[in-house]
C-alpha cells in the first residue's frame, strides 16, 4: 500500500514543484550565467533588450547578451592608444584599461575608465561617449581627473550616481588613500570642484559605487576591501556603508565612520567562489561583481544577483 502511494505521489510532488517553480522569477537570487563570463571588474547596463558588461582588460573588454544569461563576447572600445594616455600615465602599457563604468544621462551612454599602473598614483579617469551601445561608435573625451605621485588621491574606480536632487557625482579612488567623492557637471560630465575622502580601510579599499534608494532615504557606498588578482587567493570582499548624505558621512552598521574604517561586510566569497568585488550596482535592484572560480582555477568570472533590502534598510543578495 505504501509503495503504491509512493509512485502516486512522485508524480504530483513533481507537478508541484514546476508549477511553482514557473511562479518563481527566473532571474531571482544569483542568475545562472552561461557563455563568455571571462571579466574583472564588471559596470553593467541595460539598453533595451540588450545587457552589456564592460570590464577590465586590453582595448577595455565589452560582453553582451539578448537573455541576460547567456553572454557573448564583443569587440573592444579601443583597438588604439589615444594620444593623451601617454602624457598622464607614462608608464601606461599597450591598452591595459582597468574598471569602467557605464553611466545613461539624457540619452546618452558616458563610458568611464581608468589607466594606471599596480602599486602607483600615476593614473587617470578617461570618458568616451555614445548615443547607442549596439551602434558601437564611441567619442573620447579626453582625460576626467588625473592624479601623481604627490596627489592625495589616487584617480581609477570611477562611479557615477544621481541624487536625490538630481545633481551628478563621481566617486573614485583606492587603497590607503581611500575613496573620494566629487560633484559633475551635468554639461561635461566632469568634476566641477573639490574632491573630499568619505572612506578609508586597512588592508585595502578601492572600487566604489555610489546608490541613491528613494524607499529607505539613505545613500549607499559599496567599496571592495582587502586584495583583488591573486585568483583564489584574493582576501576581496564586498562591503557597505550609507548616509542621509551624498557627501557622507557614511557608517556601517555597526556605527562606525567609514572615514574610519567602518565597511559592513556583504559578501566575502564561498567554497565555490573566492574574492568577490569589482562590483556595479544597477539601480537598486541588480549587482554585478567577479569572484575568482575554484572550479577553473582561480579564473575571474561574472556573478549577477538581485539586489534585495531588509526591514531596516539595508542591502543584501543571495
Amino acid at each position: 500500500m505504501f509503495k503504491a502511494s509512493r509512485r502516486w505521489y512522485t508524480p504530483l510532488l513533481l507537478a508541484l514543484f514546476l508549477m511553482l517553480t514557473s511562479v518563481i522569477p527566473a532571474s531571482a537570487a544569483t542568475w545562472s550565467l552561461t557563455g563568455d563570463t571571462n571579466v574583472h571588474d564588471p559596470a553593467y547596463i541595460k539598453e533595451g533588450n540588450t545587457h552589456w558588461v564592460f570590464s577590465t582588460g586590453s582595448g577595455l573588454q565589452v560582453l553582451y547578451s539578448t537573455n541576460g544569461t547567456n553572454y557573448v563576447r564583443s569587440l573592444p572600445i579601443f583597438t588604439a592608444k589615444p594620444s593623451w594616455w601617454s602624457s598622464y600615465v607614462p608608464g601606461q602599457v599597450g591598452l591595459d584599461v582597468w574598471a569602467p563604468d557605464i553611466f545613461y544621462y539624457n540619452g546618452t551612454y558616458y563610458l568611464y575608465y581608468s589607466i594606471s599602473t599596480f602599486g602607483s598614483r600615476v593614473s587617470a579617469i578617461g570618458l568616451v561617449t555614445t548615443n547607442s551601445i549596439s551602434g558601437g561608435v564611441w567619442t573620447d573625451k579626453g582625460v576626467v581627473i588625473s592624479s601623481t605621485e604627490a596627489s592625495n588621491y589616487n584617480a581609477i574606480d570611477s562611479n557615477i550616481s544621481q541624487d536625490a536632487n538630481g545633481n551628478l557625482w563621481m566617486v573614485f579612488g583606492s587603497w590607503s588613500n581611500g575613496i573620494y567623492i566629487t560633484s559633475i557637471s551635468k554639461s561635461t560630465m566632469k568634476p566641477t570642484g573639490n574632491s573630499y575622502r568619505i572612506a578609508t580601510k586597512s588592508g585595502g579599499i578601492e572600487g566604489a559605487s555610489l546608490v541613491y534608494n528613494s524607499s529607505t532615504g539613505y545613500y549607499y557606498l559599496f567599496v571592495s576591501i582587502g586584495s583583488c588578482c591573486q585568483g583564489v587567493n584574493s582576501t576581496y570582499k564586498i562591503a557597505v556603508g550609507r548616509s542621509t548624505s551624498v557627501t557622507g558621512p557614511y557608517y556601517a552598521k555597526d556605527g562606525t565612520d567609514m572615514k574610519d574604517g567602518g565597511a559592513t561586510v556583504l559578501d566575502s566569497g564561498n567554497d565555490y567562489w573566492k574574492g568577490p568585488g569589482g562590483q556595479d550596482v544597477s539601480g537598486t535592484s541588480v549587482i554585478a561583481r567577479h569572484a575568482y572560480s575554484v572550479a577553473e582555477n582561480g579564473a575571474p568570472k561574472l556573478l549577477i544577483s538581485d539586489l534585495y533590502w531588509d526591514s531596516s534598510g539595508w542591502p543584501y543578495y543571495n
